[in-house]
């Protein structure tokens, strides 16, 4: 794991030592196992390392091949390495030593610029080609490591965090109204639509699945992968495609314990948290090294609001798991005293622009401390679980069986998931079949839609015309999708390249502060390739969703969490209790934002006014939903931002 950075200048200039001291200082405030450099007149490379993998304690980045001329700087772990080995014909007895930018760089000189194809892991990469005087580089296919660039006339520098480029000569502060419009105009998680800009007008990114070089003084971006379904996977029975599931899936998670620390694993009481927990504790299990789980709690004195199917503290179902699967070292951490409004600071500090994730912020954090503490350097995550290993919704698929009139197998499906969760299954026809037609929403609607409130400047939307471009990436008016298939929604999530952006920068962040990498198999290139290749009938499945997992996790996970179909975790629903202790200083902050001319440009007036009002009538726990809420903190993140850093 490694912060890179370098300046290829234009014409063949020569580097001016200052800037490339200005970019390495730039890194110090992290730490560090070894800062390295790498220069050759018109070319700077350095990388400041931290060793994560058994590999990275030999490995000396940047790394130069004299044979080959080629040069790497490197970000990376890269998970198929057994599948790289062969493809590069590389000795048996190289392999165990042989580290992963040296295998990055062997496939760039077998493959020149078509190398990302064959690379599955989490990487940023740059690689100086001396022959060919070129520079090149690559994200990797979900943007799982940062990789931001500047260019003007003169040079192109890169780094894998924003400031450093900010310090050297020439660049500006100064500020991308785009970016900041698709921000607050998009009313989920994803920050912005355009995957290759930042909140800075001087500072680019490389987006996820591509690539970039740089030759002369000519930039290309190159788009190398693209996520859809091309074919489907026909197997002979249920229990075949549990099989092959399983062997994928457990490589994905082997491959994400090489380190040359402990292993942690972030651990709810769900089925992606639990079966990556349990998989990780079988191999594990082979070195005699333990799990170390990491899960938060809300502090003893919340009071849960929520009703009775949402468990806001999991540790029932927690230590169910803990229990079952065994080799577990588990700690359970409320982080009472902390809360998302005292750590606003921290965190724009860490991710170099405003975030919408504040409800969970100070435990995203606090499992990065934790885990730090435990010497871990391998944190296990399974965010993107719902969506590839835990995929399927019943009663969509339920709707699939009602347009293809499947009457039999509809009734024998809604009969057991009937059994299954209670209540009788007649009762479920009319959500089928809206779900099925969507139309009869529309024409007869069963309660008043609920529109979402506008954070942005109506005036700041259209001067942007941000509302156009968002439809271009399938959302309505309002900022959200603009269909309610989930099948359409799945689909855009992967061929798409701006969901995980934000995530993806906070764990590279978070990482490189702490020493901790967060790696997640349910992201794992390869599982999600054989995911999208299913049936939709291997996910839901005698009454029951998610049937994939659940049935790939038989007596690996107890049948409590396994079969649970009725009860729902979550985390954060305790961020409003959080900040009650300060809610004089909030107050006094929402007055002084609603004054100032510059953020009232940007944000809605009159949904400011609301929730100040709101707060100043006083808050309460249950205020933890109310989305008037939500985007005034949202808000106040954007005003603390362009007050402290711009």
């Amino acid at each position: 794991m490694s912060a890179i950075t370098g300046i290829y200048q234009f014409e063949q200039a020569p580097v001016p030592a200052e800037d490339g001291r200005t970019l390495m200082s730039g890194l110090q405030h992290f730490p560090s196992d070894a800062v390295h450099t790498w220069s050759s007149g018109h070319i700077f490379l350095g990388c400041h390392a931290q060793h994560i993998t058994p590999e990275s304690l030999r490995e000396r980045l940047p790394y130069y091949d004299s044979e080959r001329q080629l040069v790497i700087t490197a970000d990376a772990i890269i998970d198929n390495r057994l599948a790289l080995f062969n493809a590069l014909q590389i000795d048996h007895g190289r392999r165990a030593e042989i580290t992963d930018s040296e295998l990055i760089l062997l496939a760039y000189a077998k493959w020149a610029e078509e190398a990302p194809q064959y690379l599955a892991g989490d990487f940023a990469f740059m690689i100086w080609d001396a022959g060919k005087q070129r520079l090149f580089g690559a994200r990797d296919f979900s943007g799982g490591r940062t990789l931001y660039y500047y260019q003007d006339h003169l040079r192109f520098a890169f780094c894998t965090l924003i400031q450093p480029l900010l310090s050297l000569p020439h660049t500006r502060k100064t500020l991308n109204e785009q970016w900041l419009a698709e921000y607050l105009a998009i009313i989920g998680m994803a920050d912005v639509v355009d995957a290759s800009s930042t909140v800075y007008k001087d500072i680019a990114q490389v987006p996820p699945a591509h690539s970039i070089s740089i030759e002369g003084n000519q930039v290309t971006l190159k788009r190398y992968c693209t996520l859809s379904v091309k074919e489907r996977l026909k197997l002979k029975s249920d229990d075949d495609y549990v099989e092959a599931f399983q062997e994928v899936f457990r490589e994905a998670v082997a491959s994400r314990l090489r380190t040359n620390r402990q292993v942690g694993a972030q651990l709810s009481g769900g089925l992606d948290s639990g079966s990556i927990a349990g998989f990780a504790v079988q191999e594990l299990r082979k070195s005699g090294k333990p799990l170390h789980t990491f899960s938060y709690i809300p502090p003893g004195s919340f009071e849960d609001f929520t009703p009775d199917y949402i468990l806001t503290d999991e540790r029932p179902f927690i230590q169910s798991i803990v229990q079952h699967v065994g080799g577990i070292n588990a700690a359970y951490h409320d982080f009472d005293g902390s809360d998302p409004y005292t750590e606003i600071d921290s965190f724009l500090s860490s991710m170099e622009m405003p975030y919408k994730f504040f409800e969970n912020s100070f435990w995203l954090k606090g499992m990065f401390e934790k885990a730090q503490e435990q010497n871990v350097g391998v944190l296990l995550n399974g965010g993107r679980g719902n969506l590839s290993i835990s995929w399927g919704s019943a009663m969509d698929y339920y709707g699939v069986l009602l347009k293809r009139l499947q009457w039999i197998r509809l009734a024998q499906e809604l009969h057991l998931y009937s059994k299954n969760v209670g209540g009788a299954r007649l009762r479920r026809l009319p959500a089928v079949a809206r779900t099925a037609f969507p139309i009869m929403d529309r024409l007869f609607p069963t309660a008043e839609s609920y529109n979402y409130p506008m954070l942005i400047n109506p005036d700041f939307a259209r001067k942007t015309d941000v509302f156009n471009k968002l439809k271009q990436h399938g959302m309505d008016h309002s900022g959200w999708f603009a269909s309610p298939n989930i099948f359409e929604q799945r689909k855009s999530h992967f061929e798409e390249l701006f969901h995980w952006n934000a995530s993806n920068t906070l764990a590279t962040k978070l990482s490189l502060r702490y020493s901790v990498w967060k790696r997640d198999p349910t992201n794992d290139l390869r599982v999600i390739q054989f995911c999208l290749s299913l049936p939709e009938g291997q996910y839901v499945q005698n009454g029951l969703d998610r049937a994939l997992i659940r049935r790939a996790t038989k007596n690996l996970l107890p049948d409590n969490v396994r079969l649970n179909q009725t009860l729902r975790g979550v985390q954060g629903a305790d961020w409003v209790h959080r900040i009650l202790p300060h809610h004089s200083s909030l107050i006094r902050e929402l007055d002084e934002m609603s004054r100032d001319s510059a953020i009232s440009e940007l944000l809605n007036g009159s949904l400011i006014r609301k929730g100040i009002d709101k707060v100043k009538a006083g808050l309460r726990p249950e205020d933890a939903t109310n989305a008037e809420l939500k985007f005034l903190m949202r808000g106040l993140i954007v005003y603390r931002f362009l007050k402290q850093w711009t």
